[in-house]
């Protein structure tokens, strides 16, 4: 019975994006198809270098979590509060990377969920131009370019719910771009502060020891 209703589900899911595939215009098919090509080369573009920005600060938060506890008191608390949100902001850009290379890895399945959503916008126009403003370039300023293409455009609350709102898509549309472009500010800020921070309690935990 299990077997059949996810069966069931499944079913329903693969008819509801033929269905909705079949509802985009060939200009919105085309845009989409070129902007999933392009997130799709910018990702794995962007991939070594955030690999490199997500394991630098580890070493250093790993030192402030030791010099915070040699240190104790209500400085060692505090510096131990720091560690444990500069780790949770480390943890959000590896969970949110992570997701972005989940997305980008079927360009073709990414292509027809960025022409749907187009479709499923409540302003089509403007949505497609999102797409066809990616044509100028990606790379390292993909999503602060898509941040700014997205400006002034809005989507309906729930995208489709057969498809599970459109997993792929929905990590390069608003809110989701947002937040990408937030964490990975954020966490350029945690390489020096990581290692500022480690070299100072390394200091004190030293100079509390003698």
């Amino acid at each position: 019975m299990a077997r059949e209703r996810k069966k069931g589900w499944g079913t329903r899911a693969n008819e509801a994006t033929t269905r909705l595939t079949s509802q985009v215009d060939d200009q919105t098919g085309e845009a989409s198809r070129k902007a999933a090509s392009l997130i799709v080369l910018a990702v794995r573009i962007l991939r070594i270098p955030t690999a490199i920005l997500l394991v630098l600060p580890i070493p250093f938060l790993i030192a402030m979590g030791f010099a915070s506890s040699a240190i104790g008191g209500t400085a060692g608390v505090l510096c131990g509060l720091l560690t444990l949100v500069l780790t949770a902001i480390l943890t959000a850009f590896g969970w949110q990377r992570r997701q972005i290379i989940r997305a980008a890895d079927d360009p073709e399945a990414l292509g027809t969920e960025l022409g749907i959503m187009v479709n499923l916008s409540d302003r089509a126009d403007d949505t497609r131009g999102v797409l066809e403003q990616l044509a100028g370039g990606g790379g390292v300023r993909l999503f602060s370019r898509l941040t700014g293409a997205w400006r002034g455009v809005t989507m309906p609350a729930r995208w489709i719910d057969e498809v599970g709102d459109l997993t792929r898509a929905r990590q390069f549309a608003p809110p989701r771009v947002g937040f990408t472009v937030t964490v990975t500010i954020a966490t350029l800020w945690v390489v020096p502060l990581s290692v500022v921070g480690a070299i100072l309690l390394l200091i004190g935990a030293l100079a509390r020891s003698v």
